[in-house]
């Protein structure tokens, strides 16, 4: 059943594409957003509060560290110890994982406690019971205590005497009392209320200081900005001596966009007509369902906190353990992820003035600009514009921090759906050595949606780092190809109150459930290989399968994994994607999306929603280049510019590291390739998500590249580069090297030795499971003895470090929410015979019994024959269906000696004039680069190509729309050339226009 309020909007014809971004459906007329950033107008340091987190972090490992880490979470509001009120979460549980890195204050609702919502019932609790007070259970009887009180004490021991924190701990002892707990009334309130949080405060104060401790304490948690129950409060609290330390409330619908520092600058007025100091905020809850996972959302409310240098953490609407709809999968970034990344680069700087088209009018174009001084490093995240393209208007560019000429680049990542995989942001603008006129620089940069979110990074001039060397893609719009026996539905950002999911660019194709449903892409590729073809769409809560064939012919199965479908809201918009590889040959296919491979016979659950097609060249091995530029450093590592043939590359000695968060579509092998220099001897060392697995070192000076083929896990991947006696790095990349894969040894769960309850489990094809074989284990765990045990085969016969790869399917729910699936985080232990316990991790839910998703496990094994055994003496484990034992490294690290090759650059300007009726695209390029190279200038109306371009030579195309006027876009200038034998080629991005 589709959402009644959803509107078909028609069939959509399919459109022509260029080479690196797709084009919307021609506009009447093309709009600009302009942004404005002054470099020089500082308004303090970065604070990186907005990137909290409401239950964002279920059992330890769900999220896995290298999410938690890569976020650059610095707040979150968990469960209690004791608490009841969610499976999962519990603050003692996680709070070693969430303090390893950027984690600075972990919140706790003591009212967590209770299982039901609204708390109790939506009643305050009597004297209608005693409480143990060493494990929180309690006899019903009175015992002249009131109830809440006993549980304010416990929860607040068990913090200070079992937490390895208790200093980081911010306690709530009352949420959203002004909504259903307890307290909305406003004479109950006044009565009652204030009272209670006198005796809620002296308690936790009392419990602190029987171990010496001072609590940090937040409050009073109102559930949207109540200016006169905030003035009550706030003369009661400072009458009583019982401030706290965080001012705390929400801002939770679409209007608190464009109210929120109004409802700020009230609040300080109260503090301050008290002659109350600032108190910390922390908005606890932001957001609405339509925010999360949405850059462009996202930015607009990080820019306003950021702004107000406020702490806030993004609602809760689903389910714990995902950043509120922030990641993907086990491990996996979606869109919303990186802009969370991208937030948390900025610690160290300081936030400089933003000037956006409208200030304080939800859903418009916003941003946050900052500049590192020692890194020389400016930054500006944007994205909410309505617009075709964004104009960057940069202006305090100092010349004694960035010299007269700079580098640009601008990184995007469109919306991809909560479950969604999203590659590292690509590069869609990219110039080189430009020159800087009075501090001034103005950009211009085609905006995909008003959901894609935005990265821009001006660094002085550096030395050559291929960062925009990326390989080809292109995608489109569901709703632009040709769509046969289905429909396009409208889905507005503001439907339901913003109780929405979001479909990039607003629309998606839905009733894709009949046989002659089907959409057809008709796609240029530039060369034979393979491609990885992406669907974002959304499943209705199990998994389903989809046939495309190329051309008419050769059907591949699309296989899909379930979604969330709790509800109308989530079901068929909770969207996810789905990924399979084809061959391609250069030039036109037609690729076609069906819900049936026969034509008469649907597909089971074929009934899937689609938003958007990727289709991404990884013919060898998607090569993803981070450059020092985008890499967060840390413990004295800076970017230098004083090296020649280094400019621009971080500096990294002692304590120095360089973390880099790199994406693997699949799990498997990767060349990961760290490349440096240095003045003298030196090494390098390699930690994959925590643990060391390469090292290498370099007998003297030079430019050097270390490579090792590293087991990386799919999802994101926490690379942390260091060196001892020092270099400079230039970039870290990855490469796949899918042939390595036979390196790893794959087991079918039900092959192995069962004991106890564990049983074998099959799916039929008519349930649309990707499980393998059909068959799974179940029924692991839940005592020590029910476990599959697999021997020791060749490929992993020898002591070592290896990752366990787990499929698994975990649909566990406990209790009853009005709106939140209650989900169990299952655990899972490999033993290994002779050694013990050697590894383990909590499995996050999958949403159906019948989907399975991969989740890895680092082990040292220290035998070379111990059977490996799967189980858990706790809790049930998750249904397993194989498991791939994979080595961490193959083989040496390979040190190779580089020689610094001049940069390919080139200076380039477009213009577009009218021929006729027709408009035309003006590109000039000019060679600056030292050697003469080929030239190919393409853009969306064709291909231009110079043979050889010489040195300080210019060259010009003109290229017919066959249209009366064309959008703004991008052209695109490939430079090659032959340097000491070898080919080199560099890509540069120009924007143009639009006629």
């Amino acid at each position: 059943m589709r959402h009644p309020r959803w509107i078909a909007a028609g069939a959509a014809g399919a459109i022509a594409l260029g080479t690196l971004v797709a084009v919307a459906p021609p506009a009447t007329a093309a709009t600009t957003d302009t942004l404005s950033v002054d470099f020089a107008a500082p308004t303090g340091d970065f604070r990186g509060g907005a990137s909290g987190t409401l239950y964002g972090l279920g059992d330890e490992g769900a999220p896995t560290q290298a999410l938690i880490n890569g976020a650059h979470i610095t707040n979150t509001s968990q469960k209690a110890p004791f608490g009841t009120q969610h499976p999962s979460g519990d603050s003692l549980k996680i709070e070693d994982g969430f303090f390893a890195k950027h984690g600075t204050q972990l919140d706790i609702y003591v009212q967590d406690y209770y299982p039901d919502w609204a708390y109790n019932g939506g009643r305050r609790p009597g004297d209608d019971r005693t409480y143990n007070q060493a494990d929180g259970s309690y006899t019903n009887q009175p015992n002249g205590i009131w109830d809440y009180l006993e549980v304010v004490e416990f929860v607040t021991e068990a913090v200070a005497t079992k937490s390895d924190y208790p200093d980081k701990y911010v306690f709530i002892p009352f949420n959203e009392p002004d909504g259903g707990n307890w307290y909305a009334d406003w004479n109950f309130f006044n009565q009652q209320f204030l009272p209670d949080w006198k005796a809620a405060v002296d308690k936790i104060r009392e419990v602190y200081a029987r171990h010496g401790l001072t609590p940090v304490i937040g409050g009073p948690g109102d559930a949207a900005w109540r200016a006169d129950r905030t003035a009550v409060w706030l003369d009661y609290a400072k009458q009583t001596g019982t401030l706290p330390q965080y001012m705390i409330w929400h801002e939770l619908g679409i209007d608190n966009l464009a109210t929120y520092r109004s409802h700020y600058a009230e609040y300080r007025k109260l503090e301050s007509d008290r002659g109350i100091s600032p108190l910390e905020i922390n908005i606890t809850e932001y957001g609405l369902l339509r925010d999360m996972g949405v850059p462009g959302q996202l930015i607009q409310w990080f820019s306003m906190f950021e702004d107000t240098k406020v702490d806030a953490q993004t609602a809760y609407w689903n389910y714990a353990g995902n950043f509120s709809d922030n990641s993907a999968r086990p491990n996996g970034a979606n869109a919303g992820w990186w802009m969370f990344k991208w937030y948390g680069d900025l610690a160290g700087s300081k936030t400089v003035k933003v000037t956006p088209p409208s200030l304080n009018v939800a859903d418009t174009l916003q941003g946050i600009g900052a500049i590192d001084a020692a890194d020389k490093r400016a930054t500006v995240l944007y994205g909410g514009s309505n617009a075709d393209t964004v104009d960057l208007s940069l202006m305090g560019l100092d010349a004694g921090t960035f010299g007269a000429r700079v580098d640009v680049e601008v990184r995007e990542a469109p919306l991809s759906g909560a479950e969604g995989l999203a590659p590292t942001p690509r590069v869609v603008s990219s110039l080189s050595d430009v020159a800087v006129t009075d501090g001034g620089l103005r950009v211009s940069v085609p905006n995909y949606d008003r959901y894609a979110g935005y990265q821009l990074v001006v660094t002085p001039h550096r030395d050559g780092v291929p960062a925009s060397v990326q390989p080809w893609s292109t995608s489109i719009e569901a709703e632009n190809t040709t769509i046969t026996g289905a429909q396009v539905f409208d889905q507005s950002p503001t439907g339901n109150g913003g109780w929405i999911f979001l479909a990039s660019h607003g629309r998606d194709v839905g009733a894709f459930n009949n046989a002659s449903s089907k959409a057809d892409w008709t796609v240029e590729v530039p060369r034979d290989g393979t491609y990885r073809f992406q669907v974002i769409g959304a499943t209705p809560g199990v998994p389903g399968r989809h046939a495309l064939f190329v051309d008419g012919a050769n059907p591949t199965t699309v296989q899909y994994t379930a979604d969330l479908a709790l509800n109308n809201t989530s079901r068929w918009k909770y969207r996810g994607s789905a990924e399979v590889e084809v061959a391609l040959t250069a030039g036109s296919h037609v690729l076609s999306l069906r819900a049936s491979a026969d034509g008469a016979t649907v597909l089971p659950n074929a009934d899937i929603t689609l938003d958007k097609f990727v289709l991404t060249d990884i013919t060898d091995g998607e090569k993803v280049v981070y450059p020092a530029s985008t890499i967060r450093l840390d413990g004295g590592a800076q970017l230098a510019y004083d090296r020649q043939g280094a400019r621009g590359s971080a500096v990294i000695q002692g304590d120095g590291r360089a973390d880099v968060y790199a994406t693997a579509f699949e799990s498997g092998y990767y060349d990961v390739a760290v490349d440096y220099s240095s003045t003298a001897a030196s090494d390098v060392s390699i930690t994959l998500n925590g643990r060391q697995v390469a090292s290498a070192s370099t007998a003297g000076a030079g430019a050097f590249s270390s490579v090792a083929r590293l087991h990386l896990s799919e999802g994101i991947n926490e690379i942390e580069v260091r060196s001892a006696a020092g270099i400079a790095l230039a970039s870290v990349s990855t490469t796949r090297a899918a042939a390595a894969d036979s390196a790893a040894v794959k087991i079918e769960a039900e092959s192995g030795a069962l004991a106890g309850t564990a049983n074998v489990g099959t799916l039929g094809a008519s349930t649309g499971s990707n499980v393998s074989n059909g068959r799974f284990v179940g029924y692991l765990g839940n005592g020590a003895g029910n476990t599959v045990t697999i021997p020791r085969a060749t490929g992993f016969q020898a002591a070592g470090d290896y990752d366990i790869v787990v499929k698994y399917t975990n649909a566990e729910v406990s209790g009853r929410h009005d709106y939140n699936p209650q989900v169990v985080d299952r655990p899972l232990q490999v033993s290994e015979a002779g050694t013990g316990r050697v590894g383990d991790g909590y499995f996050r839910y999958t949403y159906s019994w019948n989907s399975f998703w991969e989740r890895t496990i680092p082990v040292t094994l220290k035998t070379a024959d111990g059977a490996l055994t799967f189980g858990s003496d706790g809790h049930y484990a998750p249904n397993v269906d194989y498991v791939v034992i994979a080595p961490a490294r193959l083989g040496d690290v390979v040190t190779t000696s580089k020689t610094v090759a001049p940069a390919l650059t080139v200076d380039a300007k477009t213009s577009s004039r009218k021929m006729g009726d027709k408009a035309y695209l003006i590109v000039e390029a000019t060679n600056t680069s030292a050697v003469a190279t080929q030239m190919v200038i393409a853009t969306p109306f064709g291909n231009k190509t110079f043979a050889s371009v010489g040195v300080g030579k210019k060259v010009s195309a003109a290229f017919n729309s066959r249209q009366a006027g064309f959008p703004a876009g991008q052209a695109r200038i490939t430079q090659t050339a032959t340097i000491d034998g070898k080919p080199v080629s560099v890509e540069t991005t120009v924007a143009y226009a639009a006629h």
